[in-house]
């Protein structure tokens, strides 16, 4: 039972469901999705899109056309029509009683993600319930909710960010000595203004520039911007390994080429033992506590290498695993990485982001819940986060569409019923 305006509202009846064309923070056409329970309560998505994709994962839009997801969509919205939105799985069923390919090329996922969050959005209001209350997997209700620690990125190559920039996709600040998310935050943030000054002495000509997730993109090799981000740390008055840890995503799918890893920009070629080797001397060298893909997407084996060699640290499949629970199984039966990303988008609809969440918590697996490089100005997955019992979440450090998520776990900090920071070991 839940309070609403004074009365007793034992469920949360979509009404009313509408979509239109948006845009999202990289001027890309996307997809929001309004849905409205019980006649009166509003909720509102817009759905991400990620620059660097794992093969396996929820395509946005079908024959890549908004304009079509959209005629489906109202072709089909009155299957919503007297649906449970507090119900992730009742949502789940209407969208594949549309569309029941395995990568929602019929509807496309931006619909599918749109139309879960927007429904658990206006059951949230309509139930006067935190999201994070009405999704959490069970371990997270018998042991409590806690916050997760901000993953940010403060310098950024590859595909984030433009040609002269290092390969390497993320360069990623843990504050893994922060007592609260207003001390993390604020930690990242120092960092991420100290590492400006330090990339301008460098570069008289340094333009300030920018990534799609807000990280700077200097002209640099892949190893300058690593030792840069480490001074930063440093000057900005920070341990590295007590205060704060460093990490990266190498996003390595995008490198391969088949035979081996290329770093374009920068000359190098490294076979796959090559690979595996440069990985473990960065792990060594830098203390890192966080790799994200290290190796491309298929290599379940390799991956397994390094998470035996490095158990301690975060050995983290996203394209590995694209929010799926079967590849996930897969990973499990390698042993091929020991934390993982959830991205709802990947998997399509909430639901099955949720099973996910399932299956790595059943196995040990950590969570990372994660934004995608163009993003919109929603904070959904900050409860995600914590409703999974996510270890960390990435959200960037500065920009409105980062900051949205951020913002919304400082809010709730608050809560009495969040007790405190997650454990990151």
């Amino acid at each position: 039972m839940h309070k609403e305006g004074g009365s007793v509202a034992e469920a949360a009846v979509i009404t009313a469901v509408k979509a239109r064309l948006c845009y999202n923070s990289r001027g890309e056409e996307s997809i929001e999705v309004d849905v409205i329970t019980n006649e009166k309560y509003l909720g509102r998505a817009a759905a991400p899109s990620g620059a660097s994709k794992g093969r396996y994962e929820a395509i946005s839009f079908p024959n890549n056309s908004v304009e079509d997801a959209l005629r489906i969509f109202n072709e089909n919205r009155s299957r919503f029509i007297g649906v449970d939105a507090s119900d992730t799985k009742a949502v789940y069923d209407a969208l594949r009683s549309i569309d029941g390919t395995q990568n929602y090329s019929i509807l496309g996922g931006s619909i599918a993600y749109a139309v879960s969050i927007a429904a658990i959005d206006s059951a949230s209001r309509a139930l006067d319930e935190p999201i994070f209350r009405l999704i959490g997997i069970d371990k997270r209700k018998e042991k409590g909710y806690k916050l997760p620690y901000p993953l940010g990125n403060v310098l950024g190559g590859g595909a984030h960010a433009g040609p002269s920039t290092p390969d390497i996709q993320e360069y990623l600040v843990v504050p893994i000595g922060a007592k609260s998310m207003l001390e993390a935050v604020r930690m990242n943030v120092r960092v991420h203004r100290m590492l400006r000054d330090v990339l301008e002495r460098k570069d008289r000509y340094f333009t300030y520039g920018r990534g799609d997730e807000g990280a700077w993109a200097p002209r640099a090799s892949n190893m300058e911007a690593l030792e840069d981000v480490e001074q930063a740390c440093i000057e900005a008055g920070y341990s590295i390994g007590s205060d704060v840890a460093l990490g990266l995503d190498l996003a390595s799918s995008s490198l391969w080429d088949g035979n081996g890893y290329a770093y374009s920009r920068y000359g190098n070629r490294l076979s796959r033992e090559e690979q595996i080797e440069f990985v473990s001397s960065l792990i060594r060298d830098y203390r890192l506590v966080y790799v994200e893909d290290p190796l491309h997407e298929e290599d379940f084996s390799g991956m397994a290498e390094l998470t035996k060699r490095f158990n301690d640290v975060y050995i983290t499949g996203d394209d590995l695993l694209v929010t799926n629970a079967s590849r996930l199984r897969t990973a499990v039966e390698y042993k091929a990485c020991n934390a993982a990303i959830l991205k709802v988008n990947q998997a399509g609809s909430l639901y099955e982001a949720l099973l996910f969440a399932r299956e790595a918590d059943r196995h040990g697996i950590r969570l990372i819940t994660s934004h995608r490089s163009g993003e919109s100005t929603d904070a959904h997955i900050a409860h995600v986060a914590v409703a999974t019992g996510s270890k960390m979440i990435k959200a960037g450090v500065v920009g409105g569409e980062r900051i949205a998520k951020i913002n919304e776990l400082i809010r709730m900090e608050e809560l009495d019923i969040i007790d405190g920071m997650v454990t990151i070991a």
